[in-house]
């Protein structure tokens, strides 16, 4: 299961995301994300554990937990839909 965690301290590494996430399961992945041209930390990143029963702990124990003076906000990630705009139908006409 694949958790958003938004509102991070923007000094917050993969190591300190992924150390809060493993006291509730393993960790298959640890993400932030990045601005392209600066390299800093936009604020959010993605967690992935493979049982599904240990995400949601880490969820529910993360959620609202404030972390260097900032209150997360941990969800279950959602795959953005695919622009169906890119595969535009041909006609016979």
């Amino acid at each position: 299961m694949k958790l958003l965690v938004r509102n991070l301290d923007r000094s917050t590494t993969e190591a300190e995301l992924r150390a809060l996430c493993e006291p509730h399961g393993a960790v298959q992945s640890c993400t932030i994300v990045k601005d392209i041209d600066t390299g800093q930390s936009k604020g959010f990143g993605f967690v992935v554990m493979p049982k599904r029963g240990n995400a949601n702990g880490a969820m529910k124990a993360l959620n609202r937990l404030v972390v260097a003076g900032s209150k997360l906000r941990v969800k279950e990630a959602v795959d953005k839909p695919s622009d169906s705009s890119d595969t535009a139908m041909e006609s016979d006409d």
